[in-house]
């Protein structure tokens, strides 16, 4: 009875939602927990329920797997919205549960999840497989350190989980000599993009979980990820069971399995999102000339970088995620690969969407110096911490006349075609880029009107 009323109260919420026009994806299940405690517990799951957690790269990855299971006849429950909390999971959950039987029609529940919800939304028994991307310096105002968070997500897996995991990641490799049942490993092998020394910003995991002695890398893929062993005892990456090999950036490409994989993006997290999407896919039995064919040939534009054209300007937009310095890497990283002159627009508005407090510590781990590049035209600061953005890149030594402060957004794509030259990569979190989306469409609107 408890259930039926769940399901009720999720959709009706849901419904009013739609009526008034808002999102509806998060707040349907925050009243249904108001008043009923655990109510997925009694919902009957498909067969399969997948989920994806991870410091960064759930979305893109979710993304991808999606694609190709439904793209290869399977009939998939995702979270599109990207909304991963336990409000945000148990209004999908709910909203495609039949009201009388409880059934999800579905052969797949896939998910992305926030490490913290997992543990607290399901019980045990009812995943049956989860994929770990990475555990960074995520958020540390609310996840304290990489260990805590790791913690967080072994407490979500019983031992008859299927663990998929990131071996390139010291870290979460520990799980690789302590989970009792299925385990899947991937990983890239070295590439010409890689670090043979220590990386010049912080590495959040240097040293052997086991004896503590500090580990030894041959080569950095970025940040703590790469390929390493400790030199006093047994811990190492070892051999993934699905490895990435002969990764070219140029081509956008890699090796897997002796087949070539098409990247969506040619940047390195690609490798990572791609990888673990095959890796996932196989792991459900779907047939591997099957995924290659939905990568390669029906491939989707990655979720996290979007490109447009406006007045002969090419426009990337790039997701770097708030209190995650890998996240900034990786677009800084982008950004300087690309040839010819730049243009960087960045900044926030909130810090996070999950709390009020503004810790701004994180932007001292970001290796903001890479902006400092003479491809570098301009650099366009928005939102209310743009001042502090600033006093950051003057510490990385960013040219002053290079710096631009944006006080009113409205005019921020005036400034920059009358004051900047070169393509233009929008650098922001979430909420700037929905609001930057938003302004580029009715800018090319406009222009249809003319």
């Amino acid at each position: 009875m408890k259930t039926t009323l769940a399901i009720l109260v999720s959709k009706t919420v849901t419904m009013i939602c739609k009526i008034f026009k808002k999102n509806g994806t998060v707040f349907p299940g925050e009243r249904v927990l108001k008043l009923i405690k655990n109510p997925l517990d009694k919902i009957k799951y498909p067969q399969n329920v997948v989920i994806i957690t991870g410091s960064s790269g759930k979305g893109s990855t979710v993304n991808m797997i999606a694609h190709i299971l439904e793209n290869t006849g399977k009939k998939v429950i995702w979270n599109k919205s990207g909304s991963n909390i336990k409000n945000a999971i148990t209004t999908l959950v709910l909203n495609n549960s039949h009201i009388f039987s409880h059934k999800m029609d579905a052969d797949i529940l896939l998910l992305e999840m926030d490490e913290r919800h997992i543990k607290e939304t399901f019980k045990p028994g009812i995943i049956t497989h989860l994929a770990i991307t990475n555990v960074t310096r995520d958020q540390p105002a609310r996840n304290v350190d990489p260990s805590f968070i790791y913690e967080k997500i072994m407490q979500a897996v019983d031992k008859d989980v299927h663990l998929i995991i990131n071996i390139d990641d010291p870290l979460i490799c520990r799980a690789k000599y302590s989970h009792p049942s299925c385990l899947t490993t991937y990983g890239i092998s070295q590439t010409e993009y890689d670090l043979k020394e220590t990386p010049p910003y912080p590495v959040d995991f240097a040293y052997c979980p086991s004896c503590h002695s500090k580990l030894k890398y041959s080569s950095y893929h970025y940040g703590h990820l790469g390929i390493y062993e400790c030199p006093n005892c047994s811990f190492r990456r070892g051999k993934p069971d699905y490895e990435a090999d002969k990764v070219d950036l140029i081509k956008g490409t890699f090796k897997l399995e002796n087949s070539t994989v098409s990247l969506n993006k040619n940047v390195f997290f690609a490798v990572y999102y791609t990888l673990l999407a095959y890796t996932v896919s196989r792991t459900l039995g779907i047939p591997k000339d099957k995924i290659l064919k939905e990568i390669n040939e029906n491939n989707k534009e990655s979720k996290r970088l979007k490109t447009t054209t406006i007045q002969n300007r090419t426009i990337e937009m790039l997701e770097s995620k708030n209190e995650n310095s890998l996240s900034y890497l990786q677009s800084l990283n982008y950004i300087k690969s690309q040839k010819g002159m730049k243009t960087v627009i960045m900044g926030f508005e909130n810090v996070s969407r999950r709390y009020s407090y503004n810790d701004l510590s994180w932007l001292w781990d970001v290796d903001f110096a890479l902006l400092n590049d003479s491809s570098i035209d301009k650099i366009f600061l928005i939102g209310r911490f743009k001042y502090d953005v600033a006093v950051r890149l003057d510490y990385a030594s960013i040219p002053k006349e290079k710096i631009v402060f944006v006080n009113d957004l409205t005019k921020l794509f005036d400034m920059v075609y009358t004051m900047s030259k070169g393509n233009i990569y929008t650098m922001v979190c979430f909420d700037m880029t929905e609001v930057i989306n938003k302004m580029l469409k009715e800018i090319k609107d406009e222009k249809k009107d003319d």
